[in-house]
């Protein structure tokens, strides 16, 4: 009887990774904040195309400083994440590591690598936000936000480009946002990192196009998500509209032209699509997914 199971789940797993739908088998991802909101929503899109997926947050007991915030995995919550990903018949590698340290970069990494193989495909959903005015602005929390959205995207990429260039393939998707376009109050840091993002990626695009490797930002707007719950509790905090979350996220979704949020799976769609061949003449791209707002 074991064996039988056995045999028929081997067999399922074969039928699966040779669907058609499956154009990333014998690829491998890389997703920061993978475990959590958009990040998770990408690497269940991408393990679905066949894909392995290595996925990592920042760990729960790293302090973010005073002012910055962002949603941070359970150890449960991170396994629930790896059972996600393995449930569509393809590896997935965990570990946590922090975005603000070089060392900690590497050892994900080089444990990713070793574990299933080099990335070619590298997606950077990791950030954190802060709402401060300019004349209460911190240097803690201006160091934090551009250290994990700016430089831990640097960090990354500088890893997994050259494989990615030597192999003659490679996809890199940075999760940006509209403040990657816009300014907006109390969010100073949030819009010079997201900025300096889009930047960082329209180099590398530059730099990879003749090796076959695209580098693109999807710029979302206010998308349902946890970290946009904790946002939603600062800027109650602060006298924003609404007099709790619930009541600000529907004043937010009913100031969008679409009056809803973005979902996560739009984002991972979008991901994913840039993931195929037919998006190769795609790069260098802000792609906006806003439901028609600029914020």
């Amino acid at each position: 009887m074991e064996f039988a199971r056995s045999a028929g789940l081997k067999a399922h797993a074969t039928s699966v990774a040779s669907a058609p739908n499956r154009f990333l088998a014998g690829r491998t991802a890389w997703i920061t904040g993978g475990a959590t909101g958009i990040g998770r929503a990408c690497a269940r899109a991408l393990a679905t195309a066949g894909a392995d997926v290595a996925i990592g947050s920042l760990p729960p007991s790293a302090s973010l400083g005073e002012a910055s915030y962002s949603t941070r995995p359970s150890e449960p919550e991170m396994l629930q994440a790896k059972t996600e990903i393995e449930g569509q018949a393809v590896r997935c590698f965990l570990r946590p590591f922090d975005l603000r340290s070089d060392a900690s970069v590497q050892a994900f990494h080089e444990a990713a690598v070793a574990a299933l193989g080099p990335v070619h495909i590298l997606v950077n959903a990791a950030g954190v936000c802060a709402q401060e005015l300019m004349n209460e602005a911190r240097d803690e929390t201006w160091a934090t936000v551009l250290d994990i959205n700016l430089t831990g995207a640097f960090r990354t990429i500088r890893r997994c480009l050259p494989a990615m260039i030597a192999g003659g393939w490679g996809r890199i998707v940075n999760i940006g946002s509209t403040a990657a376009e816009v300014g907006f109050a109390r969010h100073a840091a949030y819009c010079a990192s997201k900025h300096g993002l889009l930047g960082l990626a329209r180099c590398v695009a530059l730099e990879g196009a003749a090796a076959g490797v695209t580098c693109n930002t999807i710029n979302p707007g206010t998308v349902a998500t946890g970290l946009t719950r904790i946002g939603s509790s600062f800027r109650v905090k602060q006298g924003g509209q609404g007099r709790d979350v619930e009541e600000n996220l529907r004043l937010i979704a009913e100031g969008y032209p679409q009056k809803r949020l973005i979902e996560a799976e739009e984002i991972a769609a979008m991901a994913l699509f840039l993931c195929r061949e037919e998006a190769r003449g795609l790069t260098g791209e802000a792609i906006t997914i806003s439901g028609g707002a600029l914020w």
